[in-house]
């Protein structure tokens, strides 16, 4: 759970001279999951993987096997549980615990993923079971230096001698996507040993394809609040890793040198002023923060009764909340991973492009060092000709525009962990039209534009610039010279144009990256709205919704009344301020156009109404199980005199349904029953 440790020094091996040992990365094997399964059901026979067999191998061979259980067995899911699911969608999100293996850094990012339900789709195909068409294989995909590949496994798991799970295990028991998914990470990488050390914006990046973003918490910058809001809203995965300690655990509840995800955010109403929460959460699945607004806080009694309840689980299960100020203290890195840039420089919804070029240092050809080390053969590294060119929509831009470049080093080895990460980064200049590669005296001649270069022993380092159009030259490089490695640079912008100088002067080909994220379009819409109204009545809430064009609801008129705003805004009005702030705003839009989606699914004749049949089935379809009585009861409340159930009703209902599951989950103690002062059962039930 640890960061990375200092690079390792390697003993220096004779080299031929004019010979390279250069030793390639070795990309994954390539196994064809739909060949494999189509000739496992035709044989009626379970898949077994030859290439990551149950074997003690595939665990490693180092510190991990001291803690192995003595009698050590591979079982299929089946064999474990009577009936194993795949992955259940109608689950809250954080289900996982971390098992034997150190991998906090792995586990933190994948729950990071959960909170985005098509990006984690990517990652794990969902048409997976253990009833249709089962054959003992899975598959799924991670973002391997470059490029999407897919991963597939037998379903053995190593489990103890009573079949419990040795490594990543679920709350509940019959649930085994997450077990699996570990499985093709770790083979992915060499084994489960190799998942051992590690930091969380690596998985990010192997999940996402993305770029990150990192934060040092001690020198957060003064809008820290307004990046964690933009993170939230949009779609990013956040983690962060706390100090390093001597003691594990430590007497405010922290684990030192342990990664954790970020799983919400908030900002609540106390007598004496607003107060910004973050909420985090250990992958042990236990052992949470002790201090301020912690599950016993006595902070919470400040808040009204409603926000209370809707906020605090008073639950061992490794979610917490802190205040802004003491996340600030107690951990040292926020990573954000986005897929596209955009969340610095606040440019939201544009298209951006990203060019990918592979490289290598070579030692005598192309590993030149830095240019503190070594100013002789700094010129050696490969360079890259950069032409950053002017965006004709951007207002905000004003002649700078915003450009990430990312480099990140390729392992030769097989294994993730026996190679340690060498010291990287890179130089940007400023510079003049040429093909030629540019040579030694022109870098003693000219500063580079990032005067101060950080060379970093992890595997990927990224910077953010703000630069003025015009052309550039990128050299990556080691700190030291001679040392081998293949890297990739990734170059992210509005518009540019990116090729090799020197030998190959092709230009690279960029992709277009758009987030086609349904929320965007509306987040400048609601947010100036806000800026206007930071707190917004009924009827104001009536005008936004009736203003919004709902897309694919051509069929038919939809609008809310005002009678409906006003029900809305009293489920989601925590604060008892009678007023909805744009962060619970949010919360509703978020609902809204998911509730939309289950709604136009579900109403098949395209009437704009639910009959009684068509409603059990949206309210199942939401992962909500209610009984016949309830839903029927609802239909009578919510419903017209054919107890038809319109959006606008079926909104208000939803809403109400996860608000009162929600407070009883988070309130009951042995679930089966809660208990409530007066004040606040007439709060929960009169103002909602």
């Amino acid at each position: 759970a640890m960061p990375f440790l200092p690079c390792l020094k390697k003993k220096k091996s004779p080299v031929p001279l004019g010979r390279s040992i250069f030793q390639k990365h070795n990309p994954p094997i390539q196994q064809n999951y739909q060949a494999l399964l189509e000739t496992c059901l035709k044989n009626k026979c379970l898949f077994t993987d030859d290439n990551f067999p149950a074997y003690i191998s595939s665990i490693g061979t180092g510190a991990l096997l001291k803690k192995l259980p003595r009698n050590l067995q591979w079982k299929r899911p089946h064999a474990l549980h009577r009936s194993p699911v795949f992955y259940a969608a109608n689950r809250k999100q954080l289900d996982l615990c971390q098992g034997l293996v150190e991998n906090c850094w792995f586990l933190a990012a994948l729950e990071a993923l959960t909170f985005h339900q098509d990006i984690l789709a990517a990652v794990v195909p969902q048409n997976q079971s253990f009833e249709r068409k089962y054959a003992g294989i899975f598959h799924f995909r991670f973002w391997h230096f470059g490029e999407w590949v897919d991963v597939v496994v037998d379903d053995r798991l190593p489990v103890n001698e009573v079949g419990e799970l040795v490594f990543v295990s679920s709350v509940y028991k019959n649930v085994f996507w997450g077990a699996l998914l570990e499985k093709a990470y770790a083979k992915l990488y060499g084994s489960y040993e190799d998942l051992q050390i590690g930091q969380v914006s690596e998985a990010l990046v192997d999940f996402t394809g993305g770029v990150n973003i990192r934060i040092q918490l001690a020198a957060a910058p003064p809008d820290l609040w307004d990046i964690l809001t933009r993170a939230t809203y949009s779609r990013s995965l956040m983690g962060c890793q706390t100090h390093l300690g001597a003691t594990k655990v430590l007497k405010n509840g922290l684990v030192a040198g342990h990664a954790y995800t970020v799983t919400g955010i908030r900002k609540v109403t106390c007598q004496y002023g607003p107060e910004n929460l973050v909420r985090l959460r250990n992958p042990w699945g236990k052992i949470e923060w002790k201090g301020d607004w912690s599950d016993s806080s006595y902070k919470w009694e400040l808040l009204s009764p409603k926000e209370k309840i809707l906020l605090r689980k008073k639950k061992e299960d490794g979610e917490f909340w802190m205040s802004l100020q003491d996340f600030k203290i107690h951990f040292v890195d926020l990573m954000i991973c986005k897929l596209t840039p955009d969340l610095m420089s606040q440019e939201d919804g544009k298209k951006w492009m990203y060019s990918l070029k592979s490289g290598r240092w070579v030692k005598g050809s192309t590993a030149g060092g830095s240019l503190g080390c070594c100013n002789g053969t700094f010129w050696m590294n490969p360079q890259y000709w950069l032409n950053v060119l002017p965006v004709e929509d951007s207002k905000k831009s004003l002649g700078s525009c915003n450009v990430v470049i990312s480099l990140m080093q390729k392992h030769s080895s097989k294994h993730r962990n026996r190679a340690p990460h060498l010291f990287i980064g890179f130089s940007l200049y400023k510079y003049q039209e040429s093909n030629r590669k540019l040579p030694s005296a022109f870098f003693t001649r000219h500063q580079p534009v990032n005067k101060h270069q950080l060379f970093l022993d992890e595997r990927e380092v990224t910077h953010d610039f703000h630069l003025e159009p015009g052309i550039y030259v990128i050299v990556p490089s080691t700190l030291e010279p001679q040392q081998e490695s293949e890297f990739i640079l990734r170059i992210f912008s509005r518009k540019h144009v990116l090729r090799e100088m020197g030998g190959n002067t092709s230009f690279t080909l960029s992709k277009e990256i758009v987030d086609r994220y349904e929320g965007k379009i509306w987040e400048d819409f609601f947010t100036k709205h806000f800026e206007q109204n930071p707190e917004i009545n009924a009827v104001q809430l009536q005008r936004i919704l009736n203003n919004v064009s709902w897309r694919n609801f051509q069929s038919f008129h939809l609008s809310f009344s005002l009678d409906a705003c006003q029900g809305i805004l009293a489920l989601l009005d925590l604060n008892a301020s009678g007023t909805l702030s744009i962060q619970e705003f949010r919360v509703l839009w978020k609902r809204l156009l998911f509730y939309l989606e289950v709604f136009q699914k579900r109403d098949t004749s395209g009437s704009g109404k639910l009959d009684l049949v068509e409603l059990h089935a949206a309210v199942q379809e939401t992962g909500i199980s209610l009984s016949n009585e309830v839903c029927n009861l609802m239909a009578i409340r919510y419903g017209d005199p054919d107890l038809k159930i319109s959006f606008e009703s079926f909104v208000c209902f939803m809403l109400r349904v996860e608000i009162m599951g929600e407070a009883f989950r988070n309130l009951t103690q042995d679930g089966k029953g809660i208990y409530l002062r007066e004040s606040e059962w007439m709060m929960m039930t009169l103002y909602s």
